[in-house]
């Protein structure tokens, strides 16, 4: 069934990486909560930490909109989902407009997103020794695809008020909704993965108020808002009715400040096809929740390795755990959780829980970065064999070895970048770790897959 969501939306785009989309957002998000709006916000791509941010701000969890990964039905349903209950919806794009997972179509990009919401577009401009050359970058991103509505900038990094005002008499292509000035007092820290996560302790509420003080001052933020009033309505498909639950059971959701990575989008798949999601902390706590399967999300575990180490309750926990044949998934720094030690770029190892056997060594270069594409060898707690979906790399670290002996590989995973294939999913037994951030839209199946493992083993053990 089609229906139309009405909902205010603009997307905030780059005109490259590094313009400054992330301190925009977040004085815009500060600025708009301030004036008592509910805002929806939305990150496009495979970001987890740019998210974190909106979340401090909004108080509602920041969904991922990208178009490859999720597909266009994937992410419709998602911002409808999302977006329910909010005055605004503001979309931060993914490095520049048009950039996304090929260099021929937009695929991927922030445009895609725009063009699927029919959403207006803000051009964010590094404007730093910038004047009548802005028309110029204004004028290309207007004209260069038809169907995708840049309609206003934002000037960022401007010099002085003057500044600004020489760009607002140079450009006519666009509307001129305001800019920043430069603040290097107002830097967020960031480290090897990108910016630090926006935790209290790390990022103190004076840098948040600080970018929404200068939003306020310097952009017509109701300029604004007419324009993401001017969005009309969006059809949508709506579902005929909601997923048939695979049974109730309880999934450990491991978090913490070493384990924190999860679209929300997965999160939500798995309860409603029938989990309960139950928090623990592999770092603070002793033991494990009563839980039926675990899910351990990517991270920082070479940040906080000691303190994983310290915690052996904790690491004995998850062998157990594993040794009973309840169903254990884990991404990236999950992975590196379950395997003998983790190595640091200094040598130093630190044990971790050993159920799979091989080592985690960090490096100083990217090891892998990019959009996979994976179909599963073998049934899995994931669910049959041939199930297809996508995800995300973004990696420092590397198995020593690279194809430990004593496991079974349950994923071919094709490289989009370069279409190479490579065996992993390293499974033993119930336990399937891959380096893979996998976003369950792309194939909700992965999620009931994963229920209807937990639930099938909760009923075994109440058998016995």
């Amino acid at each position: 069934m089609i229906e139309t969501l009405s909902i205010p939306r603009i997307v905030i785009a780059g005109a490259a990486s590094g313009v400054g989309k992330t301190s925009v957002m977040v004085g815009l998000l500060g600025a708009l909560q301030q004036r008592g709006l509910k805002v929806a916000a939305f990150k496009c791509g495979p970001d987890y930490l740019d998210p974190t941010y909106h979340a401090r701000l909004t108080g509602r969890a920041s969904y991922n909109l990208d178009g490859w990964m999720m597909g266009r039905a994937g992410v419709l349903s998602t911002f409808t989902h999302a977006a329910a209950g909010a005055d605004l919806a503001l979309i931060e794009g993914v490095m520049g407009l048009f950039d996304g997972a090929s260099a021929t179509d937009d695929s991927g990009s922030t445009a895609e997103i725009a063009r699927w919401l029919a959403a207006p577009v803000v051009l964010l401009l590094d404007a730093s020794g910038l004047a009548r050359t802005a028309e110029a970058v204004a004028y290309g991103f207007k004209h260069f695809a038809a169907d995708v509505p840049v309609a206003g900038m934002i000037c960022n990094r401007l010099g002085s008020r003057g500044h600004l005002d020489l760009i607002r008499q140079a450009v006519r292509s666009l509307t001129v909704l305001g800019g920043l000035p430069q603040e290097n007092g107002l830097a967020f820290p960031s480290r090897h993965l990108g910016l630090r996560t926006a935790d209290r302790e790390t990022i103190p509420e004076t840098l948040l108020q600080g970018w929404a003080r200068l939003t306020e001052n310097w952009v017509d933020l109701e300029a604004l808002l007419a324009l993401a009033r001017s969005a009309g309505p969006l059809p949508v498909a709506l579902a005929s009715a909601a997923p048939t639950a695979a049974g109730h059971c309880r999934i450990g959701i491991a978090r913490d400040a070493a384990f924190h990575f999860y679209y929300p989008e997965n999160l939500r798949l798995l309860e409603q096809f029938g989990a309960t999601l139950v928090n623990f902390s592999p770092l603070a706590d002793a033991c494990l929740p009563a839980v039926d399967a675990l899910y351990l999300g990517g991270g920082y575990p070479e940040e906080f390795a000691g303190e994983l180490q310290a915690n052996a309750s904790m690491r004995q926990a998850i062998r157990d755990f594993g040794a009973s044949g309840r169903p254990i998934y884990a991404e990236c720094g999950g992975l590196m959780y379950l395997t003998e030690a983790i190595v640091r770029r200094d040598g130093t190892s630190f044990a971790m829980t050993g159920l799979i056997p091989s080592r985690c060594r960090m490096f100083d270069k990217l090891q892998a970065l990019g959009y996979v594409e994976v179909q599963t060898r073998a049934p899995s707690i994931l669910g049959q064999a041939q199930l297809y979906f996508r995800g995300h790399q973004f990696r420092y670290s590397a198995m020593e070895p690279a194809q430990p002996t004593g496991i079974d590989y349950h994923y071919t995973v094709r490289r989009r970048r370069d279409g190479h294939n490579v065996a992993e999913g390293y499974a033993r037994h119930n336990v399937l770790g891959s380096y893979i951030h996998a976003h369950f839209a792309s194939n909700p199946e992965m999620a009931r897959g994963l229920v209807t493992t937990a639930v099938h083993g909760c009923e075994a053990k109440r058998q016995k």
